[in-house]
């Protein structure tokens, strides 16, 4: 009994220490996403992750993100064709982690790099401007959580959409 108690505090005090390095994350299911139009293949561990701003409106409350995840999703799949919302993970200016595609999944989101990446995406337009604190803190939890979780590479690149194809996403303040 003695050993079980042990080898069970141990498992609770890592799986503690992987969900204080974890951003709150909303799932697919708790901001309404569709479901897929075909399957998405897998990807792990990513060695890249490439960040995006959504060059859209910004959200700082539940709903707002709620919603504009739905609208990206909407976009990306009946305007651009995609299977699903093209990101694995975006993040509102709310401090949450909204689950795109996820982890493990191949994104759409960067030409060439979508099947060894993790696309991150800021909601909101930083063209001129930096994503407030709340947001910045969650990406950086995220990609911690990723790393911890190994769905990221422990020495992961991380770049802007820029710098893997001309555009001017993530913005001049991302």
């Amino acid at each position: 009994m003695n050993k079980f108690a042990a080898v069970l505090a141990i498992t609770l005090a890592s799986l503690a220490a992987v969900s204080a390095q974890c951003p709150r994350i909303v799932t697919r299911a708790g901001w309404g996403a569709r479901a897929a139009n075909t399957a998405v293949l897998p990807i792990r561990p990513a060695p890249w992750v490439v960040m995006h701003h959504t060059a859209g409106a910004h959200c700082t409350t539940d709903a707002a993100c709620a919603q504009q995840m739905r609208n990206i999703q909407n976009f990306h799949m009946n305007t651009n064709g995609w299977a699903d919302i093209g990101y694995n993970w975006c993040v509102g200016e709310n401090g949450a982690a909204y689950e795109g595609r996820g982890w493990g999944r191949q994104g759409a989101h960067a030409p060439g790099f979508n099947d060894r990446s993790v696309g991150m995406c800021v909601m909101g337009t930083f063209t001129n401007a930096i994503p407030n604190l709340a947001a910045r803190n969650a990406a950086q939890q995220l990609i911690s959580c990723g790393v911890s979780l190994g769905h990221i590479s422990g020495s992961y690149w991380l770049i802007g959409h820029r710098q893997a194809t001309a555009t001017a996403c993530p913005g001049n303040g991302s």
